[in-house]
């Protein structure tokens, strides 16, 4: 989708805002223009050059539609010449004030109004389009985080937004309400002086032409200094992560000078974005001094030399012309802001026009559950399939409903990547993958995963209570339902020694927890989901032994009559699976129970007396 279309797209459902604002930045313009016409007469009876009308004969109008201004302008003369006779010239002019003043009450009003309905309208896109975004961050693959970077994805959710939010909706304002003044404005002056008008327009063009060219170079700055600016919030993340390692290696020299430089790149764009819009306002009103002092001049000439315009005609001409100069120049300045945030809006449209590669069918099967059993059918998996090594190769197993299966091998032999197929954060590269005989890519993906739980090795844990944190595994679950998981997961008796039990809010990333409870945790939520199917991605092995033996028995009371996948370096944790997998290069080198395995001598002997296990 076009970046303009997509903004497009999220004004449709706010756009009664947008024609309300239009009609009253209408009537805004109509009596901007008609406050300061009234100051013709008001001009003339303050310096004595409004002659006399006839008020023997009303004016007519002759239906000719060039008329129409003159024959409104005679009706005025007309009415306030009979007033004159009647009241006096003094008690006229008070009242043409009190008009003058009441036209330029009601053209604020309409002025605050319109700029009212348009911050409504602004605001309610922005944050539509923000909870695009985040949503698009829900449903993005596993695969997209680890090819991009997550300080760059936190800058286009609120630097980008934000920018698109002051560069191009903040501009609304005043692309909608100058256009309008400046037509206006423009047809008002045609009927005062055609002549003069024509002159006036001849800059016009050429200051146009000049702010395009200055709004060209100011997207490429702004695209420069946004992506500069994700690399900061991209070095900051990794900073407040890593504060331990940073210390310890005294490694704060280098970071600093990481930080510098790119604060430097960025300061360089900014300082350049910056000078190329601060120039787009002086250019302008450079431009319309000179067509004001060129009015001056050409008007001159008609009142001093042609006497073919009153001196107060002349006055009330540059008043609205002037009226032209400020939108004009708000125009060029929002032309020069959106410029600025078209490259905000991009870099916002390249997460949102993502292509998800982990998609659904168009007509998704419903799994209604786990039956019989999972089938890795001729599997195959490279990341990058034009060319990437291949991950897995030629990968066959079956798991019946109820099996508890555990994989082996050294780092990189393709164990996370099994689970990772299995829960279709990717999808195989060749082969199939089936649940009950269906290919898993024909079913329906949140369904499908309702089957699954899992347990990972770093546990992921959100800053909330521990009661919220174990509820995301069943959010409509009772407070029993969560006790009774929490037992389970051998941790209700610590978490009832928290200062606040169950209510006690565990910090960033659990950060108040110690391993093993934050592990239990994490138990606790994924029991409480209850799948028939579980996957254990090296559950235990950044725990001590006590807290590892506390978890492998809440892993065990989970895995009561559950289909399990295990992911285990300590092998001491799988004695107990009906089929242990030793993988070696994304392949198969020996499969069977402990006992079989352990008297072949082969690889899975080594790994054992490695660990001192036999």
């Amino acid at each position: 989708m076009k970046p303009l279309d997509r903004i497009l797209y999220f004004a449709k459902p706010h756009q009664r805002y947008l024609y309300l604002s239009i009609l009253f930045n209408i009537l805004y313009s109509v009596l901007n223009i008609f406050s300061v016409a009234t100051m013709l007469p008001i001009l003339g009876l303050m310096f004595g050059t409004m002659e006399r009308v006839d008020t023997s004969v009303a004016p007519s109008y002759s239906g000719n539609i060039g008329d129409y201004f003159n024959y409104l302008k005679d009706l005025a003369y007309y009415s306030i010449q009979r007033s004159m006779d009647q009241y006096g010239a003094v008690q006229v002019l008070a009242v043409l004030c009190a008009i003058t003043a009441g036209a330029f009450l009601l053209r604020n009003i309409f002025r605050y109004l319109g700029a009212f309905l348009l911050v409504n309208y602004r605001v309610k896109i922005t944050r539509d389009l923000r909870s695009a975004m985040y949503t698009k961050f829900l449903n993005l693959p596993v695969s997209f985080f680890t090819e991009q970077r997550k300080g760059d994805m936190m800058s286009r959710i609120s630097n980008d937004i934000g920018a698109v939010d002051n560069g191009i909706m903040g501009s609304l304002v005043d692309v909608v309400n100058s256009p309008f003044m400046i037509l206006t404005s423009l047809v008002t002056l045609f009927f005062l002086s055609p002549e003069l008008t024509f002159f006036s327009l001849l800059v016009f063009p050429v200051m146009g032409w000049i702010i395009s060219v200055v709004g060209k170079s100011l997207k490429r700055q702004a695209t420069s200094a946004q992506e500069e600016l994700g690399n900061l919030f991209s070095l900051v993340d990794e900073t407040l992560k890593s504060s331990k390692i940073i210390k310890i290696f005294n490694a704060d020299r280098i970071l600093t000078n990481r930080f510098e430089k790119t604060t430097q790149r960025w300061q360089n764009f900014a300082i350049g974005m910056s000078r190329r819009r601060e120039l787009a306002s002086p250019m302008s009103e450079f431009l319309g001094s000179v067509t004001i002092l060129l009015i001056t001049w050409f008007a001159g000439v008609q009142i001093i030399t042609e006497k073919s315009m009153d001196p107060e005609t002349f006055l009330v001409f540059i008043a609205i012309f002037f009226q032209i100069l400020d939108p004009a120049k708000k125009l060029s300045n929002a032309i020069s802001s959106i410029q600025g945030g078209m490259a905000s809006l991009d870099r916002v449209s390249e997460v949102l026009d993502y292509d998800l590669k982990v998609g659904e069918s168009a007509s998704p099967i419903d799994p209604k559950g786990f039956h019989e059993s999972i089938i890795f059918d001729k599997v195959g998996f490279s990341y990058n399939p034009d060319g990437g090594r291949t991950v897995l190769e030629d990968f066959n197993l079956t798991v019946y409903k109820g099996m508890t299966v555990a994989l082996v091998g050294q780092s990189g032999s393709g164990k996370t990547t099994v689970a990772n197929l299995l829960t279709r954060f990717y999808d195989v590269t060749s082969g199939a993958l089936l649940l009950d005989g269906i290919n898993i890519k024909e079913l329906d993906l949140k369904k499908y995963r309702d089957l699954i739980g899992m347990v990972t090795q770093e546990s992921v844990l959100f800053n909330d209570t521990v009661y919220n944190n174990i509820l995301m595994g069943k959010q409509d679950a009772t407070q029993e339902q969560v006790y009774q998981a929490a037992k389970i997961a051998n941790a209700h008796e610590f978490i009832m020694g928290l200062s606040e039990g169950y209510h006690t809010n565990i910090g960033d990333d659990g950060g108040k927890l110690s391993g093993g409870q934050k592990q239990r945790v994490s138990i606790a939520r994924a029991v409480l989901k209850n799948p028939p199917i579980m996957i254990l991605d090296e559950a235990t092995s950044a725990l001590d032994t006590e807290s590892e033996r506390m978890v492998q028995l809440a892993l065990e009371n989970m895995m009561e009559n559950r289909t399990s996948l295990i992911i285990a370096h300590r092998l001491s944790t799988i004695q107990k699976a009906d089929l242990i997998l030793v993988m070696d290069q994304g392949r198969i080198v020996e499969q069977g129970t402990h006992s079989v395995l352990y008297s072949q001598n082969g690889m899975y002997r080594k790994l054992v007396d490695l660990q001192n296990f036999g």
